[in-house]
């Protein structure tokens, strides 16, 4: 054996002693991807209009009288039980009032919108996905809002 391939044998017999060989499966090479913001949902509920918007990360986005920021998103891989969960900050500015008042300050779960709700008598508030550098989230088509150019073109 040459002194050259020896330290490499016993490099692989110690990582399969140790049952380290899931560092040489695809998932362990694979590169995560990049979270740029949350895909939301929201509820008005005097006129029954439900919107799906995207929140970017650190930015403010705004639903109603609601100022909505998300400052993280987390979301499990594919192998795992399904779970999104969205940490956000939600105030409410009304017209004619200065300042606003904050509503929420937490996280939110995609598959129990109840655990950790937005209390508000006119707005609803939940989580769909996370939005990646991909853009390929797993909300169907048929389910996301059409963007806002579209949608006002199909007025006209």
């Amino acid at each position: 054996m040459t002194p050259n391939i020896a330290p490499l044998i016993a490099m692989i017999a110690g990582l399969a002693g140790l049952g380290c060989l899931s560092l040489f499966t695809p998932l362990a090479l694979a590169q995560p991807l990049e979270v740029r913001g949350a895909l939301l949902r929201g509820l008005d509920k005097i006129t029954a209009r439900i919107t799906t918007f995207e929140s970017p990360l650190g930015e403010e986005v705004t639903f109603g009288t609601l100022r909505i920021i998300a400052q993280t998103c987390r979301k499990r891989p594919p192998e795992e039980t399904p779970e999104v969960a969205v940490f956000l900050e939600i105030d409410e500015e009304r017209p004619g009032e200065s300042g606003r008042q904050p509503l929420f300050s937490g996280w939110m779960f995609a598959s129990s919108p109840a655990l950790s709700a937005l209390e508000h008598p006119v707005y609803d508030v939940w989580v769909i996905d996370c939005s990646i550098e991909a853009e390929d989230s797993d909300l169907p088509e048929s389910q996301k809002s059409p963007a806002r150019d579209n949608a006002d073109s199909k007025r006209e």
